[in-house]
């Protein structure tokens, strides 16, 4: 019997991976390394590493505090590496259009309820309710990834993170 070590990867010590084709085109697939991704762009910037018809996975690097973002829709967020405090907001008013996909930049501090903050560490995962607003603040680089909507703030960089070649 072979033996298997899994090794948890970080956003300092990550190996990039790849996909191994048997019979096809690598172009065919999409395979993208979340701390790889996060390592080298801005502290927020949400690239899209993975996408389902509108629905997308965007990998951001956290660090420092974001700006205030609201959505029409539930998200989710799932910290890989570090710790991240996300701040909520429950809004007096709603903040995006209705039908608005996506994650929405705004522009001053929300206005409404504090609802409080939430705490993620590795593996931890935080709904961002629709209906309110967040912020995330990391007092180290971190790591994590946003179930959403393609929206505003979704940054494509297929041609830069997706393996092309075997």
């Amino acid at each position: 019997m072979t033996n298997y070590q899994t090794r948890f990867g970080s956003l300092q010590d990550f190996d990039k991976g790849r996909v191994e084709i048997v019979d096809d085109d690598p172009k065919n697939y999409v395979f993208s390394n979340v701390f790889d991704v996060a390592s080298s762009s801005a502290p927020y910037e949400r690239v899209a590493v993975a996408k389902n018809f509108e629905y997308v996975i965007e990998a951001a690097r956290a660090e420092g505090t974001s700006g205030w973002y609201a959505a029409d829709h539930d998200e989710f967020v799932l910290c890989m590496d570090g710790e991240i405090e996300v701040h909520l907001v429950k809004l007096d008013k709603a903040a995006v259009e209705p039908g608005t996909q996506g994650a929405t930049p705004l522009a001053d501090m929300p206005q409404g309820r504090k609802m409080g903050r939430l705490v993620l560490r590795r593996g931890h995962m935080g709904l961002l309710p629709r209906g309110a607003a967040y912020r995330f603040h990391a007092n180290q680089p971190g790591a994590m990834m946003i179930q959403t909507i393609e929206g505003l703030v979704t940054v494509q960089k297929w041609a830069e993170i997706c393996q092309t070649a075997a």
